[in-house]
């Protein structure tokens, strides 16, 4: 049930992101202004509102979009009594709506700058089919490894398989449908967040091979279970934030909610990409930590494939590369804004080659090397310690397989040459 609900939360936040936008194009902000009828209307014992509607025939030219003002008047009746007289008053508020002068064709495609116009070049069907399927086919792998292997954890790497499949399914979907945004949107949170399930997946990763291989179980002091911890909390709060980012960047939305969505996207990959800078720090300090107590003989790269944990720590430094890859694309398309001049919006083979190829290696190359094959011993969950540590405290029977004291005093007597180095 829970994974359906994640599953189910991009779904979610396309239909909010809609719905709370009752005009969708894009244009200047609503203006609002009142008029005072100089006539006095019949006493009524009651003030209501009428609204009315009427277009205004002033253009109004925003980003190269062809639109008009829809002006909207709300009318306010008058009162007259013994003690007071009322006159009527009329609010006028003026909201942009783009003018649509181009038929689309048979996807509903419209040249970009146009009214209705989501895309920015004409999307490829058979290349987002062709992504679908290839991220289908690992999704079957991921599953089959796990269910072989009996790692519970790594519903997390099949997790970022489902999320990119859908992604490149929605994309698929959207070349046929190119006036419908709520599919747009589905595509881009699916796309923009499914990356952050692979670094998840590394942070925990990278724990239970410290807890499997290293002496004293920890990196700078810092137990195993709790550096997973801290970098999925750290993982969690980067979702969060492109969450945000991803539900506001509606491409029908007006310029400036647009720009304030890609502002808190790139904060949000931005901490992304700082917590993968300190991640790569502890694991090049594990990795020396592990050079050390074994004889190095070889070069730095041949010794890594050669220790029994090294071909799944290299293939971390390669998912984590190919997300940088992707972190510093997102970067450079979103830095400029959504403009006609920026050619990393304007081509599709750049998506394809910075976003679709590069996450594509990321979650095949844990195929390759799926941790399965490496760590043979299972280290608690992050739940199941926490409870362990609450059924201690409350005199009850810890969690199977976890004793806090034996591990403690065994760890102090591994630790000391390590934590000397």
């Amino acid at each position: 049930m829970f994974l359906f609900r994640l599953l189910a939360l991009p779904f979610l936040v396309s239909a909010v992101a809609i719905q709370t936008r009752t005009q969708p194009q894009r244009g200047p902000s609503p203006t609002i202004t009142t008029t005072i009828c100089p006539t006095i209307p019949t006493i009524s014992p009651n003030l209501d509102l009428r609204v009315r509607e009427q277009v205004a025939l002033t253009n109004v030219a925003v980003d190269d979009i062809d639109s008009f003002t829809t002006t909207i008047l709300n009318i306010i009746p008058g009162k007259t009594d013994s003690y007071v007289t009322i006159h009527p008053q009329t609010i006028a508020i003026a909201i942009p709506t783009c003018h649509q002068t181009i038929t689309p064709d048979h996807n509903g495609y419209v040249p970009p700058g146009t009214c209705g116009a989501i895309w920015t070049y004409y999307p490829t069907f058979k290349a987002a089919v062709a992504f679908a399927v290839i991220f289908a086919l690992l999704l079957c792998v991921h599953l089959w490894q796990a269910i072989i292997y009996k790692k519970k954890w790594c519903w997390v790497i099949i997790m970022a398989s489902i999320w990119e499949t859908m992604a490149f399914s929605f994309r698929a979907i959207s070349t046929r449908d190119q006036q419908s945004e709520g599919i747009y949107l589905c595509f881009q949170i699916f796309i923009l967040l499914a990356p952050l399930w692979v670094n998840a997946f590394a942070y925990m990763t990278f724990g239970r091979i410290v807890y499997a291989f290293h002496p004293s179980k920890s990196v700078l002091g810092i137990p195993a279970v709790t550096l997973a911890a801290i970098f999925v909390f750290l993982d969690i709060a980067s979702f969060v934030i492109q969450l945000i980012g991803g539900g506001m960047a509606s491409p029908t939305a007006p310029a400036a909610a647009q720009q304030r969505a890609l502002h808190i996207y790139m904060g949000g990959i931005g901490f992304q990409q700082c917590i993968i800078v300190i991640f790569l720090v502890l694991c090049m300090r594990f990795q020396w930590q592990m050079d050390q107590v074994r004889v190095v003989r070889g070069s730095m790269l041949k010794d890594l494939l050669r220790a029994e944990w090294g071909p799944l720590q290299a293939a971390l430094y390669v998912a984590l590369c190919m997300i940088t890859v992707r972190i510093i694309y997102r970067f450079s398309e979103f830095s400029s804004g959504i403009t006609k001049g920026n050619a990393l919006t304007k081509y599709e083979a750049y998506f394809y080659l910075l976003e679709a190829t590069p996450m594509m290696f990321a979650i095949l190359v844990f195929n390759l090397f799926h941790p399965g094959r490496f760590v043979r011993e299972d280290m608690q969950g992050i739940w199941s310690v926490f409870c362990g540590k609450i059924r201690n405290r409350r005199g009850k029977t810890p969690v199977e397989g976890y004793d806090g004291d034996a591990y403690d005093l065994d760890r102090h007597k591994l630790v000391e040459g390590c934590n000397a180095l």
